[in-house]
């Protein structure tokens, strides 16, 4: 289940930073989605360690509160980008999905060691 969990984790993260090439901050979000595939990598390989995982996890978790809109509107994923709030809505929810994955392969890292 872990290889194919960062198997499935990694592509996506690849598909997220392919997406930010046309974004107006490429350079800030392409190498984000590009640390959590290459610890998809790790997880796959078997070289990342859970205390690794679970630091990367806590980074993203804080990230994605540091950047919640202060009024939230949705994410709008139909209608492009209405306000800046739905824009950060959607960053912040970008970093939620990486800080689960990376606590998914924090706690399955720690089984497979124990």
């Amino acid at each position: 289940m872990q290889k194919t969990l960062a198997v499935v984790f990694g592509l996506l993260f690849v598909l997220f930073a392919a997406f930010q090439y046309n974004d107006p901050d490429p350079q800030v979000w392409m190498p984000i989605y590009g640390f959590a595939a290459l610890a998809c990598l790790m997880a796959y390989i078997g070289m990342g360690r859970p205390w690794f995982f679970g630091l990367m996890a806590v980074i993203y978790f804080v990230a994605a509160a540091y950047l919640w809109p202060p009024v939230f509107h949705g994410f709008a994923f139909g209608e492009g980008m209405r306000d800046m709030n739905i824009e950060l809505a959607r960053e912040s929810g970008g970093l939620v999905i990486c800080a689960v994955a990376m606590g998914l392969m924090a706690w399955l890292t720690r089984t497979r060691l124990a």
